[in-house]
């Protein structure tokens, strides 16, 4: 007797529809065979699997059994697919007749006990389900709250291998599991942190304004303690709440990974990854001998924070460049090439020299001006150019640390931010671009919205000269200019917005 059921593999972040076939027949020995280019995963699951029926109360067919993964010519390595083999062999036995079965998509690791353990990739199941317009995913319990998000499917989530079995058998009647959305984003998009915690660095607090209203990469340099890493991580507090269609996409990278939080069902906060500067190329872009999104692509829709910038491997660095330039990571291999979805706003902080004492009025730097140099030069130009703002961040003075009074709050810099991105949006609205914010414009819109007047001209063209600015540069102080515009609501740029952009391209001169 054949049976069907229908499950899934993961592709990178995707979801890729899956046939599990099992065929049983009389033989004069028991033979279990399992074909479809499975992984050692995969194969070891049908020691796995016989002990779950046994102590579920159920057998393992006694006869010959093939049980076959379609398509033939993908790889399979996911425990996943422990439950949909387990119920289809059930059913290839004749153990129960389930004309639910084909009606769902279903994944599940189990244990030897017959319990159902979360797996990866259960929100890409879901919307795979949704796209083939399956009645629903019988998903283990664990992993029901992010599959839920997914609307007009129904999600049944299973703890244990009996009650997949008595769902399908109509013996146990199982409520589909519902998630409030609006209460998830409500109850999960609270920050604990403020910008109001950072003293003094007004300037800098200006510039991370600037860098989340149009959405700008931003390079900070500073002495020791000087407050970069606290800047950073309060950046997220600043910027526009997640969308659904972005929490989405920043979940389902998350699912992929495995990185969900136990009945976890949506990021309603900004990612911020802080990868170390130890942190191998594979680890920060992605890659590996089945592809995996790295820390670039966890930070999609969010900040990716790199502390200690120059410490990174160049070679690790520059692979950044794409990522930065596309919003997407592209990683080739022989039979098939893998895109994850890149859009962040990278923050890195650097020491001004080896010792970090060069710009600290109170200590003396102890490094030879070559030594500097060396320093400053692991740092390709190239890289540089792709960062919108370099900004310096000094010591505190001990008035501003002790002091009472309180700068910029992350609410008074968010309202700036919001109000910025608003004007950008109703901007690119019906443009036939992919553009939404500044940082992404195009060089023809930025002829067409970065228009200057004749001090303007004038302006930019002693910086191009005295400072010489690449061709890119001149366009992202273009951009940066209209971020500063659009944060004060102007329809025009003038001077002294073009003025503050050319201040933030502090690594075109010296420090």
């Amino acid at each position: 007797m054949i049976s069907r059921v229908h499950s899934s593999i993961l592709s990178g972040i995707d979801a890729v529809n899956c046939e599990v076939e099992a065929d049983v027949v009389d033989a004069n020995e028991p033979i279990t065979k399992l074909v479809g280019m499975a992984d050692t995963a995969v194969k070891e699951s049908i020691s796995r699997i016989q002990a779950a029926l046994r102590n579920s109360g159920y057998r393992w067919p006694g006869q010959k059994v093939t049980i076959n993964l379609a398509p033939a010519d993908v790889k399979k390595d996911s425990a996943a697919l422990d439950l949909p083999i387990a119920l289809a062999c059930m059913l290839a036995g004749g153990q129960f007749s389930g004309e639910k079965a084909g009606q769902y998509i279903m994944v599940g690791e189990l244990a030897l006990d017959g319990r159902v353990r979360p797996v990866k990739g259960v929100l890409a199941t879901a919307m795979l389900a949704a796209r083939e317009n399956k009645f629903g995913v019988i998903v283990p319990a664990a992993n029901a709250a992010e599959a839920a998000v997914v609307e007009s499917l129904d999600v049944i989530p299973v703890g244990f291998l009996t009650e997949a079995v008595g769902f399908l058998t109509d013996a146990l009647p199982l409520e589909p599991y519902n998630v409030d959305l609006d209460k998830v984003f409500k109850v999960a998009s609270q920050y604990d942190i403020d910008f109001a915690d950072v003293r003094g660095q007004e300037s800098a607090k200006r510039a991370l304004t600037v860098a989340a209203g149009g959405h700008h990469n931003i390079l900070m340099i500073g002495p020791p303690g000087s407050g970069k890493t606290m800047l950073a991580k309060r950046l997220p507090t600043v910027l526009p709440p997640l969308t659904l269609p972005e929490s989405l996409e920043t979940t389902r990278i998350f699912s992929a990974r495995g990185l969900l939080e136990p009945g976890q069902s949506l990021m309603a906060l900004r990612p911020v990854r802080t990868p170390h500067h130890s942190a191998s190329a594979a680890a920060l872009i992605g890659g590996g001998a089945i592809p995996q999104p790295g820390e670039v692509s966890l930070a999609h829709h969010g900040v990716l924070f790199l502390d200690e910038f120059p410490e990174f491997a160049r070679a690790t660095l520059e692979m950044i460049r794409q990522p930065l330039e596309d919003g997407c990571v592209t990683i080739p291999r022989v039979h098939s090439t893998m895109r994850f979805p890149a859009s962040i706003m990278m923050v890195a902080a650097m020491n001004p020299c080896p010792c970090g004492y060069f710009t600290d009025p109170k200590r003396t730097c102890k490094c030879t001006p070559n030594a500097r140099d060396r320093y400053m030069g692991r740092l390709s130009g190239p890289l540089i150019d792709r960062i919108d703002i370099h900004v310096e961040v000094p010591p505190v003075p001990w008035r501003q640390l002790r002091g009472q009074a309180e700068g910029l709050s992350s609410q008074d810099m968010r309202s700036q931010v919001i109000a910025a991105r608003t004007v950008q949006q109703e901007r690119f609205t019906g443009a036939k671009s992919s553009t939404t914010t500044n940082a992404s414009m195009t060089s023809q819109q930025v002829r067409k919205f970065c228009k200057l007047d004749s001090s303007g001209e004038s302006l930019l063209k002693q910086a191009m000269s005295e400072l010489g600015l690449s061709a890119r540069a001149h366009d992202k102080v273009l951009r940066i200019a209209r971020t500063i515009a659009d944060l004060e609501t102007r329809e025009n740029i003038a001077a002294h917005h073009l003025a503050e952009a050319i201040q933030y391209r502090k690594l075109d001169r010296k420090l």
